[in-house]
């Protein structure tokens, strides 16, 4: 194999790479905001002391990240299974 033929096939591998990297870091900041979405129809206000302190939007936010990070992180492995199915035929 040629040395021009290995090195396309690297810089197509690394490319790849990275618009898969590009297409999950969207991912996880689209699903980080519909869960924050989500969470405002929430009446979270109820359950908290003061909801209007910086300690009640710091839980809002990290509740909508923890949240966010597994709604992606499922869609990225179901996307990775179902193309791994099609190698069982």
């Amino acid at each position: 194999m040629p040395q021009s033929d290995v090195t396309g096939m690297i810089d197509s591998a690394l490319r790849m790479t990275g618009v898969s990297g590009m297409f999950n870091i969207l991912l996880t900041v689209v699903c980080i905001w519909l869960s924050w979405r989500g969470l405002q129809a929430l009446r979270l206000e109820s359950y908290l002391k003061d909801p209007k302190s910086g300690q009640a939007k710091l839980l809002l936010i990290l509740v909508s990240i923890a949240l966010g990070y597994l709604v992606a992180r499922f869609v990225q492995d179901y996307m990775t299974w179902s193309g791994q199915i099609r190698l069982l035929f």
